[in-house]
């Protein structure tokens, strides 16, 4: 029986706690704030997306920062032993569109509950309003941490799941980084991700609050396709965000965005630009002598008609019946590719996640211990992981967690 110190109360660390209790170590889990799972909470819009209910390749495949280390992780504790996991405490789940599982209650603060009867179930201390400020190291082995007031905790393990930068309202702070710099492990550099767009264009902020459903969203640097996927997306009083955009920055490299990057929304993705032209052609027959602020109604949310009459420089109050083949080619032209330049990504505390963090060569994938240091472990957030929305960043840190947890000795 080892003493093991859990540094961070978020999921990874509760996971890891968890787990290392379970195979009757004595568990330590030291957290910051004033309660657990501060992040869990605000998860999901406050819903907690626990994790997705697809197989195995679909799991690696939405993973896009080194899914090869997760290999381990995620045949050692996969998504379906996380859900029996949370029944076996007393939480029902459901499962989603997109294969999401959230608790039936649709409340974060029920997952957290059902996570804190896990860690009183195992006699795992829980410490709050504790901050580590540094790990105790001789010789290349952990010997415990010390705390921000002056203390120094023994230990015969540490295990950091610190999280990231994301969300810093959470205390986030990346402690866990200099942790790891520290101690002889590299950095990847840390960048926000699945995180919204800010964009140039001032009529992109007077939609703010429109939602729009069924398009089809492209970006590119100059010439070169960076992304393209069809779904969700959201204007904002910055510019815009929504479940595209979210899964645009989890996937284009963080150095793309040091450039300016042309988006373009298809309004209409399910025609072509003939049948789209039919189309409106069918529509301006039926409205002949209507002015063509009133004749595009069916077409378009009625927020946005007034930006794509402004952006077609074809004059509202002009009859249907006057507008030229060309003005209308134009027309369609703007509903296939509506151009927005965006200009950067918002802050960290919009982003979801952290891209980058703790080097992965420098960690053991099959147990997640530092190559470093003797029964250091690390795991969740604060490694060089992140995946796109759907509950794939929280199975993340319940894999890495319990992986940790198990492998203390």
């Amino acid at each position: 029986m080892s003493n093991v110190i859990v540094i961070g109360g978020g999921a990874a660390g509760m996971m890891a706690a968890y787990a290392a209790a379970l195979c009757g170590h004595q568990v330590k889990l030291m957290e910051q704030n004033e309660k657990l799972g501060k992040k869990i909470f605000i998860t999901g819009k406050g819903r907690c997306n626990i994790t997705n209910a697809s197989d195995m390749d679909n799991l690696f495949a939405n993973v896009m920062s080194n899914p090869k280390f997760l290999y381990s992780a995620f045949y050692t504790f996969n998504n379906e032993q996380m859900v029996g996991f949370l029944e076996e405490y007393g939480l029902k789940m459901k499962v989603e569109r997109g294969n999401r599982v959230f608790p039936v209650s649709d409340h974060s603060s029920d997952v957290i509950a059902t996570l804190r009867k896990a860690l009183e179930d195992k006699n795992v201390e829980v410490f709050l309003h504790t901050k580590v400020d540094h790990l105790l190291v001789t010789e290349k082995q952990i010997k415990g941490v010390g705390l921000s007031d002056g203390r120094e905790v023994p230990a015969d393990a540490v295990i950091v799941a610190t999280g990231g930068f994301s969300y810093q309202t959470t205390g986030a702070t990346g402690d866990g980084y200099r942790f790891a710099e520290k101690t002889g492990h590299k950095l990847v550099q840390r960048t926000p991700s699945l995180v919204p767009f800010e964009i140039k264009e001032d009529w992109a902020k007077e939609l703010q609050g429109l939602s729009l459903r069924n398009v089809s969203v492209s970006i590119y640097n100059g010439k070169k396709k960076l992304y393209e996927d069809f779904g969700e997306m959201l204007f904002t009083h910055f510019g815009v965000s929504g479940p595209l955009i979210l899964s645009a920055s989890g996937m284009i490299k963080a150095k793309q965005f040091e450039n300016e990057l042309e988006l373009y929304i298809d309004l209409k993705p399910a025609l072509t630009v003939e049948q789209l032209d039919k189309r409106i052609l069918r529509d301006f027959d039926e409205a002949m002598n209507k002015q063509f602020k009133n004749a595009i109604g069916h077409l378009l949310p009625a927020k946005m008609i007034p930006v794509l009459i402004d952006l077609s420089g074809i004059d509202p109050e002009k009859k249907v019946n006057e507008i030229s083949r060309e003005e209308r080619t134009g027309l369609v032209a703007l509903m296939k590719k509506l151009p927005l330049t965006v200009t950067g990504l918002r802050g960290w505390n919009e982003a979801i996640i952290t891209k980058g963090g703790v080097y992965v060569k420098d960690i053991n994938p099959s147990t997640m211990e530092s190559k470093h240091v003797q029964n250091l472990f690390f795991c969740g957030e604060v490694l060089d992981l992140d995946a796109l929305t759907g509950g794939y960043n929280l199975q993340i840190a319940w894999s890495t967690g319990y992986l940790a947890g198990i492998s203390v000795q």
